[in-house]
């Protein structure tokens, strides 16, 4: 027999990163699992259309302000550093074309769900996760009626349909806030900026940068009511669930964007 000489503290070590994986992939599991039977329940009925109205209202509506005000300056923070930064190459004439490739492909959807994400999935996680240590989702349960089918499906289907429409939208505002920049700023006219916007973009871009706003509502839906319903220890771990949540979903959708960015171009 070969006794081979280990650090202290190095098994420890190993078994705690080995729990750490473990937990984090029972985590994945769980929330694949919820995305299925969410998924399942939603083509059921009944459709439950009025808590469908409620949650366009709550997650839709209400995130207007926060998309928009975002995109809107970082459209003219994008348009006054693009004319700054070209000017020394004899480039200003291209501030359309950058600040248009720019939010329509990656800004516009990254920001807007990751705007979305701190806002409701928060809200979302904190909603369901007071339910949960309240053990309301267990009187559901007691009552025959089905948590996923009335909290989740709502919810991430209303976050389906909003997401996108949330982009087009602060991607049209980002569009304005370039437009301004580029009037007051450089002196080109409103005719001359909008002609080079529509020049340098095709409908691939739109269906691309759109398209991912999709992916990223699925998984910051499912990451949120995956946590709120799985909060527990009181307000303490609500807060936790919450905190998790913004984290997990923020991660989600800038890693995610680079492999659906990659899927799109050899697809489309």
């Amino acid at each position: 027999m070969v006794w081979r000489w280990a650090p202290p503290g190095a098994l420890p070590a190993a078994k705690s990163v080995v729990n750490l994986l473990s937990s984090y992939l029972v985590e994945i599991g769980g929330m694949v699992r919820l995305g299925r039977n969410t998924l399942r329940y939603a083509l059921r009925r009944p459709f439950e259309v009025d808590l469908w109205v409620e949650q366009l209202f709550q997650l839709g509506v209400k995130s207007l302000t926060i998309t928009n005000l975002t995109l809107l300056f970082t459209g003219m923070v994008l348009s006054l550093q693009t004319a700054y930064s070209l000017a020394a190459y004899g480039g200003k004439s291209f501030v359309g074309e950058v600040v248009a490739l720019s939010v329509v492909r990656e800004l516009g959807p990254v920001l807007t769900a990751l705007m979305v994400a701190g806002r409701v999935g928060a809200g979302v996680t904190a909603e369901l996760g007071s339910m949960a240590v309240t053990e309301q989702v267990d009187a559901m349960r007691a009552l025959a009626a089905n948590p996923i089918k009335k909290l989740v499906v709502p919810r991430v289907g209303a976050l389906l349909i909003v997401l996108p429409m949330l982009t087009v939208l602060a991607i049209t505002v980002a569009l304005f806030g370039g437009l301004l920049m580029a009037m007051l700023e450089i002196g080109q006219s409103r005719l001359y900026f909008m002609n080079h916007v529509l020049s340098a973009l095709s409908v691939h871009d739109v269906v691309s940068g759109v398209g991912k706003t999709v992916f990223f509502a699925l998984f910051i839906g499912i990451i949120a009511c995956y946590n709120g319903l799985h909060a527990s220890g009181g307000a303490d771990g609500v807060g936790k669930a919450t905190t998790n949540t913004v984290v997990l979903s923020s991660i989600s959708v800038i890693v995610s964007d680079f492999f659906l960015t990659k899927l799109f171009i050899m697809v489309l």
